[in-house]
């Protein structure tokens, strides 16, 4: 009996170390045309965990897929996330990146500034609430104008909104950021982007337009390989703007990868995360939410919108 213990005991031993050796797997949902799949393909080898990339085709399936709990982690932006926690969903955030949309007019265009949009054509990547179209129509408000009772809107999916802007079905278009960079390359010309117009409304800190979302409760169990896995992206980011064959390799599949496209990518790296970010993100949120309520059942960010390790 008591050898018959002791072979239990091993075995209860062997078969815990040979569980506590095995490194989390992280699903990841990855949009194809995201340029979240760079940095993954890019990163360091960890003893802390392992990922899997799952692809997904929109933004929506994304959320659909994290929702489902067919993956651990999407990226997505703080405004779903506030949504999805009043709603008594646990999600949170952790930034990604602080590259933004563009307002992208065509090089020869007599649009100047915001004010003149006012009569115009403009095509919008996104839906009704989507945060670049809030946060232009706020920057418009300021000045008087009624973005969305003096414009003709047609809202689509990126290439789609670049294929009107090209063919002048409509004389300006918000689109995001890689986007924008890729029509710059052509010859078209930024009149703003996301940081610019957030600094229009009075925020001056950075404010991530992305983050990485994930269950706080799945947060909580995997919090050391979370922390690893954090550190190892931003690792990646850096040498992507550092290394040049490293961006060119990386980049490939792309048609061609100006290297402003590059310059946006590098700018929007989250170099601090702070209480005061944390609070600037408050004080647009509430921009946006007096501008549409719709944006969320309360006034304020929800509670636990952003994950810290501590």
């Amino acid at each position: 009996m008591k050898l018959k213990s002791m072979v239990i005991a091993v075995g209860f031993m062997l078969s815990h170390h040979a569980f506590a050796g095995v490194k989390p797997l992280f699903k990841i949902g990855v949009q194809t045309a995201g340029t979240l799949d760079w940095e993954l393909s890019v990163l360091p080898t960890s003893d802390d965990f392992d990922i899997q990339v799952q692809t997904v085709a929109t933004a929506e399936a994304a959320k659909i897929a994290l929702q489902s709990g067919a993956v651990n982690m999407i990226v997505s932006d703080w405004l779903w996330v506030s949504q999805a926690r009043q709603t008594g969903a646990e999600f949170t955030l952790y930034p990604y990146s602080a590259a933004s949309g563009a307002l992208v007019v065509p090089a020869d265009s007599t649009i100047q500034s915001v004010a003149d949009l006012a009569g115009k054509r403009l095509g919008i990547v996104g839906g009704e609430l989507d945060k670049n179209w809030l946060l232009l129509q706020a920057v418009a408000q300021k000045e008087a104008i009624d973005l969305n009772a003096k414009t003709e809107k047609t809202f689509g999916a990126p290439p789609l909104i670049s294929e009107q802007l090209k063919n002048k079905r409509v004389d300006a278009i918000l689109t995001y950021w890689h986007f924008a960079a890729q029509l710059q390359s052509q010859g078209y010309k930024q009149l703003l982007d996301g940081k610019a117009l957030q600094e229009k409304v009075g925020i001056q800190e950075t404010v991530p337009t992305l983050g990485y979302v994930f269950k706080q409760s799945w947060a909580t169990t995997h919090k050391i390989a979370l922390t690893a896995f954090f550190k190892a992206t931003t690792q990646a980011k850096n040498n992507l703007c550092s290394d040049d064959a490293l961006w060119q390799k990386t980049t490939k599949k792309m048609p061609f990868s100006p290297p402003v496209l590059r310059e946006h990518y590098c700018e929007g790296r989250v170099n601090t995360w702070t209480i005061s970010n944390q609070q600037a993100a408050q004080k647009l949120y509430s921009v946006l939410h007096q501008l549409n309520p719709k944006i969320g059942t309360n006034a304020e960010l929800a509670q636990g919108t952003f994950w810290t390790a501590e």
